[in-house]
């Protein structure tokens, strides 16, 4: 034991005087020094919840009890008050209430009795069916968007049932159920609703298997911490949801299921879809089907009125088709009498031009053209030689003749 340090050895044995406070704070200082932070057990009676908020209460057994206090800023990390007559396990520390001298001790942590047992089997079975691989998120199954049957392992007489099927028949009301009945809290019962998994499983009449039960204590949820249950979770071909007990609950059941819901009444709404969100879709396609339909009609309306614009009767086509012919008819004359006028005068002047380059007009005028043997007409004299014989040409007739000389 550590020695006390408000007063010194010497002091003591000089007789020194404690006053009353300094004998409580001496004898406070002592028990805090010589009880570290421990685990006590005991039965709760006399407990007084003060308005501060601070716990007041005695734990006892059979021969004995000692005063407990528990302060707000402690109590109000726990999800339950205990009441006369809980067997608990309180992590303490021993003090002393100076002002008037009692022995108590100071609660840092309430539980129930043999919550400590169970959290540690809790933790062993986690820690063993993780190893194995059956929380592994690859082998969760997806929930599917459409069930067409939804199957629940639960008690009949379960709120939470009443809970669940209220919320199916507001969000999809046409989706069949499916009840599996099972005790859901008990000793044994762990067996019983493995074997409604393990029947769900075998009729595989259930898109989707909700397996719920409402809140409680550990104990009351221990059930969905066996192993039994976890393995027919795991071995069940169905999507599982996990619905037990409230948000802060946690159960081996929702590490193995498929999807965890935070309550029943939250797996209802992971399991279907919403009916009125599938109205309001549906609603808003309705109104963009309406609105492309009307867009398409109003279009094809613009076209009809612009090829009536351009549309005539059979009779104006044929009166167009005869102005139009009547014209190019018009026009093809005029191109025609255009082209013998044009064709009349080049004839004309090719006339002309012929009759000016005629040589037999030539002739007339008294002039002759020779041509030697070959009928070639001679234009020189160096083309001729003594003796050639040769034709003469007139305006009238010809005349034969012999060469008997040339001049240069």
């Amino acid at each position: 034991m550590t020695e006390p340090t408000l007063l010194n050895e010497k002091q003591i044995r000089n007789g020194k005087i404690l006053t009353v406070s300094e004998l409580n704070r001496l004898a406070n200082q002592v028990l805090t020094q010589s009880f570290p932070l421990f685990w006590v057990s005991g039965e709760v009676s006399n407990l007084t919840r003060a308005a501060s908020g601070h716990w007041y209460f005695s734990l006892k057994d059979s021969s004995a009890q000692v005063r407990c206090v528990m302060f707000k800023g402690r109590n109000s990390y726990l999800d339950w008050v205990p009441k006369e007559g809980d067997k608990v396990e309180a992590r303490c520390t021993v003090t002393l209430y100076e002002a008037r001298g009692d022995f108590q001790l100071t609660i840092e942590f309430l539980q129930r009795a043999g919550l400590g047992v169970l959290f540690e089997a809790f933790e062993k079975l986690k820690s063993k069916l993780q190893q194995e691989g059956l929380f592994d998120a690859a082998f969760k199954k997806s929930l599917p968007t459409h069930p067409k049957k939804i199957g629940i392992v639960t008690s009949p007489d379960a709120a939470a049932l009443r809970d669940v099927l209220t919320t199916l028949k507001r969000r999809m009301p046409s989706i069949p159920i499916v009840i599996y009945p099972t005790p859901v809290q008990g000793k044994g019962v762990a067996i019983q609703i493995a074997d409604a998994i393990q029947l769900a499983n075998e009729r595989a009449e259930c898109d989707v298997l909700i397996i719920c039960r409402g809140g409680g204590s550990i104990e009351d949820l221990w059930q969905f911490n066996e192993e039994i249950v976890a393995r027919a979770i795991a071995e069940c071909s169905i999507p599982t949801i996990s619905g037990v007990g409230h948000e802060t609950d946690f159960t081996i059941c929702d590490f193995v299921a498929d999807v965890r819901a935070a309550t029943p009444t939250a797996a209802a709404e992971l399991a279907t879809p919403s009916r009125e969100n599938i109205l309001g879709a549906l609603n808003q396609l309705k109104q963009q089907l309406s609105r492309m339909m009307q867009y398409q009609l109003n279009q094809r309306a613009q076209a009809l009125d612009y090829l009536s614009r351009r549309l005539i009767s059979p009779t104006q086509q044929i009166e167009q088709q005869k102005s139009q012919l009547a014209q190019m008819t018009l026009r093809l004359n005029t191109v025609m009498n255009q082209q013998v006028k044009n064709k009349q005068q080049n004839l004309l002047r090719a006339s002309q031009n012929l009759t000016h380059l005629n040589p037999q007009a030539v002739l007339t005028r008294g002039y002759a053209f020779v041509q030697n043997k070959l009928g070639t007409i001679i234009s020189s004299s160096q083309q001729l030689r003594q003796g050639d014989d040769v034709t003469l040409t007139f305006g009238a007739g010809s005349a034969e003749a012999t060469i008997d000389k040339t001049n240069l």
